[in-house]
């Protein structure tokens, strides 16, 4: 009797605790006419019940209200390099339309890979070229944003040899260095509140916020002496190649936004890249090369801040990831509620 009492005991215990993490789930209200989920409240799941979480390892609550399928998915606050969005490696990147490409560029030079009425976000590319190759190897070692009339970047510190223990992280914002402590979840916030830097570990990765505009999460990697042994980079002694794996999030891009990566978010784009091709090699340097990490020179660039507030809407639009701290509507047509 003593085991059925026991077990009738802890039947009911797992009852009330079940019970007790549904109620605290985050639900996300999908408020925006033109989202494809308009109308719905989507619950989060079980593993991950909340958009936000004090512990950086945890994996966070993501919803995409753009989305046909309207579910609610785990996410760690990191990367993907195999998602939409994202560049990484030599480099890669995976477009708004799912298609992976690479794009080389060129050493020691910047390119745009985004560029919008509100927003230009160029990239700068380090690498080498070993005796009898045809083109450099090239890796995106800085960010250099412009928004909102500001200009914001990040960069990886140059190194010998990688160590994990060190912060290979810089910032600047318009023009003057900015420290942003070491420690998981420390933040930074511009004067006016529309950017936001969030360490999401120790060292050398972060989460940059661009209000109701863009999300990009980084890390800060170096080439390996395995990538080097299996791509044949022969990587010198002294440059380890310190670079940044990257994906975007974008909430607010026009129809006609341009980039490297940018315009595979383009209503109509046909993404030139080569279905079957082991590495789909896009070009296109000279139409987005800029003079500068923070200009919008390039043949392509539209960015042009006074235009911004007029800027058209469409369905490129995403609604990820969530932003539950800033009250009941985090202002991409989503409402958070427990």
């Amino acid at each position: 009797m003593e085991v059925i009492r026991s077990s009738s005991i802890f039947i009911i215990l797992l009852v009330f605790v079940s019970a007790l993490i549904q109620t605290k789930a985050d639900s996300v209200y999908c408020s925006n006419p033109r989202s494809r989920c308009y109308g719905k409240y989507i619950e989060c799941p079980y593993e991950c019940p909340s958009t936000s979480y004090g512990n950086y390892k945890a994996k966070v609550c993501h919803v995409n209200c753009d989305s046909p399928v309207c579910k609610s998915y785990c996410k760690h606050r990191k990367p993907d390099c195999n998602g939409p969005g994202s560049a990484c490696y030599d480099p890669r990147f995976i477009g708004g339309d799912g298609i992976v490409f690479y794009f080389h560029g060129k050493s020691n030079e910047h390119f745009s890979l985004v560029s919008d009425t509100n927003l230009q976000i160029n990239g700068r590319f380090i690498g080498h070229r070993p005796a009898g190759r045809t083109r450099d190897f090239t890796w995106i070692q800085a960010l250099g944003i412009l928004f909102n009339s500001h200009s914001f970047s990040l960069e990886a510190i140059k190194s010998a040899t990688w160590n994990d223990e060190v912060d290979h992280l810089k910032f600047s914002y318009n023009g003057e260095d900015l420290i942003v402590p070491e420690g998981a979840l420390s933040s930074w916030y511009s004067p006016e509140k529309d950017v936001k830097v969030e360490r999401v570990a120790n060292k050398n990765s972060v989460i940059v916020t661009l209000k109701d505009s863009a999300e990009i999460m980084v890390n800060v990697v170096p080439v390996t002496k395995e990538d080097d042994k299996i791509h044949n980079y022969k990587v010198p002694s002294d440059d380890c190649f310190a670079h940044l794996e990257v994906q975007f999030r974008f909430f607010a891009l026009s129809p006609k936004v341009d980039g490297v990566l940018g315009r595979t978010y383009q209503p109509d784009f046909q993404n030139p890249a080569k279905p079957g091709v082991a590495m789909p090699v896009v070009g296109g340097e000279d139409k987005y090369r800029t003079t500068q990490l923070l200009s919008a020179n390039c043949l392509t660039c539209l960015y042009s801040p006074e235009n911004s507030s007029n800027q058209e809407m469409t369905s490129v639009t995403e609604y990820l990831p969530l932003d539950c701290t800033r009250g009941a509507s985090a202002g991409y047509g989503i409402v958070c509620k427990k």
